[in-house]
């Protein structure tokens, strides 16, 4: 990929995302200058898009047969995913992962979090299969795994049977901390704040106590709406509390969850999040984006940062049509019509 170069259009600028005519220098991989400009190509520049949270090496289970509730499904050891993994050959699993990350990958998605099961093998094995991708991930180690891992992703305060020293281990070693917390009940959210994570994974049955917590504190969320209507623990708009988080204050970000049930396709949940959740598009997108402020370096489109921003071609399709850009990226857009990735 070139690293020094100049794209001019209509972009999504800073963390506000006010679109404005420019033309953007990079050098070396970053914005060194942008410009404003009089007349610009009909082409949208939008940040890239970060995954807040995603179980890769579940792409072994994709579309496999399921029925009963949560805990039988993704319940360590018996669920049917642990089962799945533990029985899958080490190429086929490495395969599968590196798939996943190509189809982020291509559709502009810089980097992802991932909680990865089987330990220390298991976070080799994920570092392996992204090796050489532009989609970094950031991975929750879990098993032993975190001590070599980026932190520790717990599954739910009452799944894990010696939380506190898990957490202060994994504190001992400067690794962060991420708790499932909230998606069958509110019960396991006290809980896991009271160890003062990094993120939180879910909270979709949150109360307004809860929430005003979480947003007092700055602790980010990661809300994953498509996989709790698919695994049955939201039927509503009403879980998630989505409107609730933004109007508390809440730091919202959006992930995908689980490979097995849910492709790992940002646009798809954009698209989902703003038909069912009536939330403007501009907030979603930019909860669409604002994991690599989180964990790797900001996608905004700013001087000084990496460059990591796609183009955007509406006149490959209706969306030249679009009299609100920003609407038609979070409800209409999708790989397809990426002309240019830039993933520094």
């Amino acid at each position: 990929m070139q690293t020094n170069f100049e794209v001019a259009g209509h972009a999504l600028l800073g963390r506000d995302l006010e679109i404005r005519t420019v033309r953007i220098t990079v050098e070396e991989g970053k914005i060194r200058e942008i410009a404003e400009i009089a007349t610009a190509p009909p082409v949208w520049i939008c940040p890239a898009l970060s995954n807040a949270h995603t179980h890769i090496g579940d792409t072994v289970g994709m579309e496999a047969p399921w029925s009963g509730p949560l805990e039988g499904l993704v319940t360590s050891p018996g669920g049917l995913k642990h089962r799945i993994l533990r029985t899958t050959p080490r190429p086929v699993l490495l395969a599968a992962m590196r798939a996943s990350i190509g189809v982020m990958a291509r559709a502009g998605t810089t980097g992802f979090a991932d909680f990865r099961e089987g330990g220390e093998e298991g976070v080799r094995d994920l570092r392996e299969a992204a090796r050489g991708l532009p989609c970094r991930p950031v991975i929750f180690g879990r098993e032993g795994g975190e001590f070599i891992a980026d932190g520790i992703g717990i599954s739910s305060i009452r799944d894990c049977p010696d939380t506190e020293k898990a957490v202060a281990a994994a504190r001992g070693n400067g690794k962060l901390v991420a708790f499932h917390a909230g998606e069958r009940d509110p019960l396991d959210i006290d809980g896991a704040l009271g160890y003062d994570p990094d993120l939180l994974v879910h909270c979709t049955h949150a109360g307004d106590g809860q929430l005003r917590e979480i947003a007092d504190r700055g602790i980010p969320v990661a809300v994953c709406p498509r996989s709790n209507w698919i695994l049955g623990v939201s039927s509503s708009r009403a879980h998630p509390p989505l409107a609730r988080m933004f109007d508390l204050g809440c730091k919202v970000l959006l992930g995908t969850d689980n490979a097995m049930f849910v492709q790992p396709d940002l646009w798809g949940e954009m698209a989902f999040a703003s038909t069912v959740y009536r939330i403007n598009p501009k907030v979603i997108l930019s909860s669409a984006i604002g994991g690599s402020a989180c964990f790797l370096s900001p996608a905004c489109i700013e001087e000084g940062s990496p460059a990591r921003f796609l183009v955007i071609d509406p006149a490959g399709s209706n969306l030249s049509f679009s009299r609100d850009p920003v609407a038609s990226l979070v409800k209409r857009a999708g790989p397809s019509d990426i002309r240019e990735k830039y993933l520094f």
